[in-house]
């Protein structure tokens, strides 16, 4: 039997409903991403809010209404947003799509678990849309440089943060024999705490040596300290010097898988082929 062609007008339908959610180059694409990022913060402001005691006292229910009247609004939007997609697992494996669902989980879960739904704060990551809601392509850009310069340089910060970890068990070891229990440095997983707050120019000074020798230590790991800080800065600066050098690429979504990321002047997405 012949497969059944599609329906022009279901397709027309996905087509108008992607260009509202996925877009904003329409005026209803545009106006719907407004509403979105405001939603989102009010969202955001409803949750801090009710940490603060006194305010949960008074306004407590309130606040719980517009978080639940926000996740419910949301949970109709990530639903519209699968139906307008031709393929609504890339969606939902996405960043995008992965943030969308994370934004609605900690509300219905608070129904199980108490307090989780201060968990909300995670909807801030959607206020990156705004880039694209303003037409900052070059913004994207930007963002899509830095991904591929941390990318790029993930197995050089790797070795870098292997060797750190060496040294801070290596100087946590010398501290605690030269220093000993009488002075703070009780166990070797101890002064390797000593070591990393020291290591990262933090210095709680709740725990510091006392002898000559442990003095000493002290200040070669507080001046090596001031090097280590430099490393990954370079890596990554290299790397995204590299990645600058590349195109800079739009804000459109592709209609089917919803990927972004797009050369400026594309004409098809590069992850699944379909025209954009």
């Amino acid at each position: 039997m012949d497969k059944a062609a599609p329906d022009p007008e279901l397709h027309g339908k996905r087509h108008r409903l992607h260009e509202v959610l996925f877009e904003a180059d329409t005026r209803a694409g545009k106006a719907f991403d407004v509403a979105l990022l405001v939603c989102i913060g009010v969202s955001i402001v409803a949750v801090c809010l009710e940490s603060v005691t006194s305010i949960r006292e008074q306004h407590g229910q309130l606040l719980r209404g517009v978080e639940w009247s926000i996740t419910v609004l949301f949970s109709v939007e990530y639903v519209l947003r699968m139906i307008s997609i031709r393929r609504p697992a890339a969606y939902a494996l996405s960043f995008y799509g992965l943030v969308d669902l994370l934004s609605i989980l900690p509300t219905y879960l608070s129904l199980v678990f108490a307090g989780t739904q201060t968990l909300l704060v995670i909807r801030a990551l959607r206020l990156l849309r705004v880039f694209r809601v303003l037409k900052l392509a070059q913004f994207v850009g930007e963002a899509k440089q830095l991904r591929a310069a941390l990318h790029a340089s993930a197995r050089k910060i790797m070795v870098f943060l292997f060797t750190v970890i060496t040294v801070v068990v290596i100087v946590g070891a010398a501290m605690y024999l030269i220093e000993g229990e009488a002075s703070g440095f009780t166990s070797i997983p101890h002064s390797m705490y000593w070591a990393i707050v020291t290591m990262t120019t933090v210095g709680y000074g709740d725990l510091a040596p006392i002898t000559t020798g442990g003095k000493l230590l002290a200040s070669i790991v507080m001046v090596l300290g001031y090097g280590i800080l430099a490393v990954p800065t370079g890596i990554v600066t290299v790397e995204l010097a590299a990645a600058g050098r590349k195109r800079l690429v739009s804000t459109q979504a592709c209609p089917s898988c919803s990927a972004e990321g797009h050369d400026t002047d594309a004409r098809h997405c590069k992850f699944c082929g379909v025209k954009l």
